[in-house]
């Protein structure tokens, strides 16, 4: 259990630090990773913005953030109960497959695909 939770803690550490550099980067050079689908078809796909919508929320300003990516911004409860929920399964037992876990993802990705359909319409 303590090897899986130094694991975590691990993964975590490194996602939070190349988040940070990212953040950086962008802050300093305004470039950030351009959408290869935007880019070949012109559409916005449901994670256009999430990079803008990250940098409003690092300056807590969440009318930005809303609206650069309003989806993943309604979301992101839901996906930091499916992921705290994961780790701790994944944590205590090993396992890594969960009901609960299943069906949110599955709601989550209808939800963005809807998202990504709908913000081009309209």
């Amino acid at each position: 259990m303590v090897k899986r939770r130094n694991k975590v803690i691990r993964i975590a550490l490194i996602l939070l630090g190349i988040g940070a550099l990212y953040a950086a980067f962008v802050k300093i050079t305004g470039i950030g990773i351009p959408c290869p689908f935007h880019l070949v078809t012109g559409l916005k796909c449901p994670g256009c913005g999430v990079s803008r919508m990250c940098m409003s929320l690092v300056r807590l300003d969440f009318a930005s953030a809303f609206r650069h990516n309003a989806a993943i911004l309604c979301l992101l409860p839901l996906m930091a109960a499916v992921l705290a929920r994961q780790v701790y399964i994944y944590v205590k037992s090993g396992r890594t497959k969960e009901r609960f876990i299943s069906v949110s993802v599955w709601f989550m990705i209808v939800v963005l695909l809807a998202f990504g359909v709908l913000r081009n319409v309209l």
